[in-house]
């Protein structure tokens, strides 16, 4: 069934302080969509936005699960997870004093998950073999690549139809960096998600990407049809390539 996202004229911002201005993008059902732009764009408010996290002063999220529609704005972050939406926050945010499977059963508490617990672990067990070896470590003493790999596993666990990832390369080695990009897709098909990601690493994320957006200032600067479009643009090149 359809899952996708749609964003109309969204202002958000932090009281008096407006980040986000009458943004509007849209990942269709199946797509990876990259939201590009360097730190302090806006990319992070408008993931928080989506989730409820933030709410906007202007405009409507809609999100369409397995043929529904629904409107965000106005909800709860936790009735946004329930609805199927989840999201790997920049930073990773996960309880470091918990071993990595207490981490994985956490994410499972949407009701709809909970019957596939055991589906959704081996999953990921199989997905990131690393997790398994460690599934009794706790979190916060692992390297920063295994815990990006808990923190995308963590999100799969509420067996989501729509995935937000932002900033995934943050903080990781060049080599890592491009293994969680791969994994990001891998799991995107295995789950048949689909995905918007935050990323700062041009390269690295239309390796990916079906499309994608650049934000500038809080605003969509540019709108690539495909991976191509965004390669030969030049506000890409002027932000990312040098150019």
């Amino acid at each position: 069934m359809a899952s996708s996202l749609v964003l109309a004229n969204i202002d958000a911002g932090y009281g008096a302080v407006r980040v986000l201005e009458d943004v509007s993008l849209s990942v269709g059902e199946g797509e990876t969509v990259a939201l590009l732009g360097t730190n302090g764009n806006g990319k992070s408010t408008l993931m928080k936005s989506i989730m409820g996290i933030v709410r906007p002063s202007a405009g409507r999220i809609t999100a369409t699960i397995d043929g529904v529609a629904h409107e965000l704005v106005g909800r709860s972050t936790e009735e946004i997870v329930d609805l199927g939406i989840a999201f790997v926050p920049e930073g990773r945010r996960l309880f470091p004093k918990q071993t990595v499977t207490e981490n994985l059963l956490l994410g499972a508490y949407r009701p709809t998950a909970r019957s596939a617990i055991a589906r959704n672990l081996d999953f990921c067990f199989e997905t990131f073999p690393r997790l398994k070896e460690r599934a009794r470590q706790l979190a916060g003493s692992m390297s920063g690549g295994e815990q990006q790999m808990l923190a995308l596993a963590r999100a799969l666990m509420s067996s989501p139809r729509i995935l937000l990832i932002d900033e995934p390369s943050v903080g990781l080695a060049p080599l890592l960096v491009k293994r969680t990009i791969d994994k990001i897709k891998e799991l995107k098909e295995g789950f048949n998600l689909t995905v918007l990601m935050a990323e700062q690493n041009f390269t690295q994320a239309v390796r990916i990407a079906d499309r994608g957006y650049v934000i500038v200032h809080g605003r969509i600067a540019f709108e690539g049809e495909s991976a191509e479009a965004l390669n030969n643009n030049e506000l890409i090149r002027e932000f990312y390539l040098g150019a």
